[in-house]
C-alpha cells in the first residue's frame, strides 16, 4: 500500500511508522514472524503467486517457446542440409576415388603392356644383333680358316722344300759328297712314307 501525502498528515501522531514503507509498527502483523509466513497475507500471496504464474505462463507460451522452437527448427533444418550436402560431397568423393582406382590401374595395365612390348623389342633386338654379330663371326673364321689352310699348304709345300735341303745339307756335311736335289727329295719322300 502507498502512503500519499494526505494520508501521512491523517495518521495521529501517537502511532509510530516505519520510515521506510510507512506503515505503522504493528500494522496487522504478528511479531516475529517471517513475512511469508504470516497468516494473515496468504490470500493476497497466493493471489499475486497466481497472476505471476499465469503472466510467466502466457509470456513463455506466446513469447519463449515459439522463438526457442523456431531456433530449435533452424538449427535441426541447417543440421539436416549440413548431413545432406556431407552425404553428397561424401558420394562425389567417392565417386572421384572410384574413377582415380580406375585410371590408376588403366594406367598400371599400359606401362605393364609398354614394359612388355619394350621387352619384347629389345629381344628381337638383341637377337637380330647377336644374329648379325654370329654370321660376322662365322664369316671371319671361314676367311681365317682359309688363310690357315693356304698357310698350311704353303707351309707344307716349303717343309718338303726345306727338308729337301736340310737333307742336302747334312748328307754334306756328313759325307762330304754333293747331293742332287733330285736324290734329297726321293729321299724325302721315302722318309714321309715309312
Amino acid at each position: 500500500m502507498f502512503v500519499t501525502p494526505a494520508y501521512a498528515e491523517d495518521v495521529p501522531a501517537a502511532a509510530e511508522t516505519h520510515t521506510e514503507t510507512g506503515v505503522p509498527h504493528d500494522a496487522g502483523h504478528v511479531k516475529g514472524v517471517f513475512p511469508p509466513f504470516d497468516h494473515s497475507t496468504f490470500a493476497s500471496q497466493l493471489l499475486w503467486l497466481v497472476i505471476s504464474f499465469g503472466l510467466f505462463y502466457i509470456v513463455m507460451q506466446r513469447v519463449i517457446v515459439p522463438r526457442v522452437g523456431g531456433i530449435l527448427k533452424n538449427r535441426h533444418d541447417r543440421i539436416a542440409q549440413d548431413v545432406d550436402e556431407a552425404s553428397r560431397l561424401k558420394a562425389e568423393a567417392d565417386a572421384e576415388v572410384e574413377t582415380y582406382e580406375k585410371e590408376l590401374s588403366a594406367a598400371k595395365a599400359k606401362g605393364h603392356q609398354i614394359a612388355s612390348e619394350a621387352r619384347e623389342a629389345a629381344k628381337a633386338k638383341a637377337a637380330a644383333d647377336r644374329a648379325a654379330v654370329e654370321a660376322e663371326l662365322a664369316q671371319k673364321i671361314a676367311a681365317a680358316e682359309a688363310g690357315i689352310a693356304a698357310l698350311k699348304t704353303k707351309a707344307f709345300a716349303e717343309v718338303d722344300a726345306i727338308a729337301t735341303e736340310t737333307v742336302a745339307a747334312i748328307v754334306e756335311q756328313l759325307t762330304g759328297a754333293n747331293v742332287s736335289a733330285a736324290e734329297a727329295q726321293s729321299a724325302v719322300v721315302a722318309g714321309k712314307r715309312g
